[in-house]
């Protein structure tokens, strides 16, 4: 079976996460439709705008933090703080699969203040860096990107989230899902007829997924979390 391209960062097979996922979908009020092609419109570029920007970000401030290097992370820091992100949508959410029992998850995803903190830690005593930082740290707020909506939820290990989210015809989507590093979570992203858009297994938690919807219609976003324990992640869209 091939998939239509997304700009997710790796791209591994879901396996049987895919096709639970499908066949729990045709079971809905929608299955009762005429099967129809992808809602994708093929060779569309849209322009990625704030919700990339967080994706980016992220990345950085990943690399910088695993190589000890304030610099990475500063420029993680200051793609997270130029982008304006207002409180999630209400999407319609369900949980499924058999949970493990555990507290809540005790890291979650960073923000730009986190970032910049631990930029100002791996500077250490000099004292050169540690002023470029504060001063790109003073001049957040200008000339922020918006459009981004964060939405941050808990996922107990051993179950999946799926959300119902709508977009527009002949526009770009954007969505991610940022966890905090710690997790092991696999996302597929499939329209109303069950298919599949983006799918991301492996060991990460993190996802961007941009593409022009050809029309008007939702979209499923489950996220499961194959890790042992708790997790938390960031839902983020445009």
């Amino acid at each position: 079976m091939s998939f239509p391209a997304c700009s997710a960062p790796r791209r591994l097979a879901a396996g049987l996460f895919v096709a639970a996922l499908i066949a729990g979908q045709a079971a809905g009020p929608l299955a009762a439709e005429e099967a129809k092609g992808p809602n994708i419109t093929q060779g569309a570029n849209g322009a990625m705008g704030a919700v990339a920007t967080l994706v980016l970000a992220h990345e950085l401030f990943v690399l910088g933090r695993a190589h000890g290097d304030a610099l990475t992370v500063l420029a993680g820091a200051r793609l997270a703080a130029s982008a304006e992100v207002a409180p999630g949508r209400d999407f319609r959410r369900s949980i499924s699969g058999e949970g493990a029992a555990g507290a809540e998850p005790v890291d979650a995803p960073v923000d730009a203040a986190a970032m910049f903190d631990l930029a100002l830690i791996l500077a250490g005593q000099d004292e050169f860096l540690t002023d470029v930082i504060l001063d790109a740290q003073s001049a957040t707020g200008r000339g922020r990107i918006g459009g981004a909506f964060s939405q941050r939820v808990s996922l107990l290990a051993g179950r999946t989230d799926s959300w119902e989210i709508p977009f527009d015809g002949g526009t770009t989507a954007e969505l991610a899902v940022l966890g905090s590093g710690t997790s092991d979570l696999d996302i597929v992203v499939t329209d109303e007829n069950g298919n599949v858009i983006c799918y991301e297994g492996g060991q990460e938690d993190r996802l961007y997924c941009d593409f022009v919807p050809a029309w008007d219609g939702f979209f499923f976003v489950a996220v499961e979390n194959k890790g042992t324990a708790a997790a938390a992640y960031d839902l983020v869209t445009n």
